[in-house]
C-alpha cells in the first residue's frame, strides 16, 4: 500500500502523470471520470486488478449526488413491492458486506419502524414482506449482520418511538437497515484506491474525448479548473462515471448514442434530534414517494421527494413546495407537530434515473433495473444508474467490460 493522502503533492503527482500519458508507451490503463461513489469505486476496482489507473472529478470528491444521498445503506425494501427479488437480495449482500467487512466504521445497524394502521390484514401482509425481506438477507454466506425484525404494539411503540401519534399507527414492524457517511466514504474509497496506486485529482473538467485515426477514443483533454492549462491525455480506455452528466459527457467524444438518464430531484429537511423523541427511524409510505424519518448524530434527516430537475446541475435546490411536503408527510404521523422554525438545513440531490433504451437504441450492451454500462464509441466505456448500496457491483460490471 502506498501513501494515501490526497494532499496538494498527491494532486501534482497527478497531474504530472497524466501529462506524461501523451508520450510514446506511456499511455494510461485507464482514465476514470467522475469522482462520486461509483467513479471512486471504479478507481479502486481497476487500481487493485492492477491496471494503472487516474481518476479525475470536476468539483470535489463526492460533490454531486454521493454527498447529497439519504444516508443510508439497504436492501431497497419497497422493490419487494415490485417484485424485483434479484436487485433486493443483491442489494442485501452488499450491505451486510459493508457493515461487517468493508467499512464497519462507516455503516452502522440503525432500526426502522414500519407504521401498521390496521391491525390483521396490513400486519399480516406487511410482516409477510418485511419478512421475505430478512429471508432474502440470510441467504448470503456468513453469520447475519442485522437482527431478525419484531412486531410492536401500541404499549411498545410509546416505549420505542413516543411521538408517533395514536391516530397514525396501532402498531408497527421493527426491522433494520444501516446508514452511512456518504461524503466521508466517497473520500475513503479515493484513498484506498490511492493506496493500491491509482492517481487522483479533482477540479479537472474533461473538455474534450480524443479520437485515434480508426475513431477508437484513445484520451481526453483536461481541463486545471485551478489554472486554466488545458492537459493532453493518453488512455488505453476511458471508463465514464458522471451519473446526471452522463449524456454531456458522452457528448464530448462526438457521438449521438448511448446512455439516457433523466435527473430526478430529492429533498431533505434537517431538525434537532431533541424536536422529535424516538429511539429508531421511520418509514412511511406516501402517496408520491417512500419518506424516510432517520436518526443522524444530533439530527432527524427526513426525506425524500422526486420529482425531475431541468434547471442548474451543479447546484440543485429544495424549494419550499418541497419542503412543505416533506413537513406535511411527517407531520401526519407525529404528535408534536414540526414547523419551518424548526429546521436547521436543507440539501437536495439529483438521482440518475435511467430511461428506456439508449440514444440509438442499440448502444447498451448489459442493462438491468438498476444500472447499465453501454459502449457508445469504441474505447469508452459510461455506467449510469444505480444506487449507492451496490457501487462495488457497479464498479465491477464496468472495468470487466472495459477489460
Amino acid at each position: 500500500m502506498l501513501d494515501t493522502r490526497l494532499t496538494k503533492e498527491s494532486r501534482d503527482r497527478a497531474l504530472a502523470r497524466l501529462s506524461e500519458s501523451s508520450r510514446p508507451g506511456r499511455e494510461l490503463d485507464v482514465l476514470v471520470i467522475g469522482g462520486g461513489i461509483t467513479g471512486a469505486g471504479i478507481a479502486l476496482d481497476a487500481a487493485s486488478r492492477g491496471l494503472e489507473t487516474v481518476v479525475v472529478e470536476a468539483q470535489d470528491w463526492g460533490a454531486g449526488t454521493s454527498s447529497r444521498s439519504s444516508k443510508l445503506v439497504h436492501g431497497g425494501l419497497r422493490y419487494l413491492q415490485m417484485l424485483d427479488f434479484k436487485l433486493v437480495f443483491e442489494a442485501l449482500a452488499e450491505r451486510d458486506l459493508l457493515l461487517t467487512t468493508v467499512a464497519p466504521h462507516l455503516v452502522r445497524p440503525v432500526p426502522f419502524l414500519y407504521p401498521l394502521r390496521h391491525r390483521v390484514w396490513e400486519r399480516a401482509f406487511v410482516g409477510a414482506g418485511i419478512a421475505l425481506y430478512d429471508v432474502l438477507a440470510t441467504l448470503r454466506r456468513g453469520k447475519r449482520a442485522l437482527p431478525w425484525h419484531r412486531h410492536l404494539s401500541r404499549a411498545d411503540l410509546d416505549r420505542v418511538f413516543p411521538d408517533l401519534s395514536a391516530r397514525a399507527a396501532v402498531g408497527a414492524i421493527e426491522y433494520w437497515d444501516a446508514t452511512v457517511d456518504d461524503a466521508r466514504y466517497v473520500t475513503t474509497l479515493v484513498r484506498t484506491a490511492a493506496g493500491y496506486g491509482a492517481q487522483a485529482a479533482t477540479r479537472i473538467q474533461v473538455v474534450e474525448l480524443t479520437k485515434n485515426g480508426a475513431g477508437v477514443v484513445d484520451g481526453a483533454l483536461l481541463r486545471d479548473l485551478e489554472t486554466d492549462r488545458v492537459i493532453a491525455v493518453k488512455a488505453r480506455h476511458v471508463i465514464s462515471s458522471t451519473g446526471v452528466w452522463t449524456e454531456q459527457s458522452q457528448a464530448l467524444a462526438g457521438e449521438t448514442g448511448g446512455l439516457r438518464v433523466l435527473a430526478s430531484k430529492g429533498i431533505h429537511i434537517v431538525v434537532p434530534r431533541d424536536r422529535i423523541e424516538g429511539d429508531a427511524g421511520l418509514i412511511l409510505q406516501t402517496k408520491k414517494s417512500v419518506l424516510f424519518v432517520i436518526p443522524w448524530s444530533r439530527y432527524w434527516v427526513i426525506g425524500t421527494t422526486d420529482t425531475p430537475w431541468t434547471e442548474d446541475l451543479v447546484n440543485p435546490a429544495a424549494h419550499a413546495r418541497d419542503i412543505n411536503y416533506v413537513l406535511d408527510e411527517a407531520n401526519a404521523v407525529l404528535e408534536k407537530a414540526l414547523t419551518h422554525d424548526d429546521i436547521i438545513g436543507t440539501w437536495a440531490g439529483l438521482r440518475p434515473l435511467l430511461q428506456p433504451g439508449t440514444k440509438d437504441g442499440t448502444a447498451s450492451e448489459k442493462v438491468s433495473r438498476e444500472h447499465a454500462v453501454a459502449s457508445p464509441v469504441p474505447g469508452l466505456t459510461v455506467i449510469a444508474g444505480g444506487k449507492f448500496t451496490t457501487y462495488r457491483i457497479m464498479a465491477r460490471d464496468a472495468v470487466d467490460f472495459a477489460l
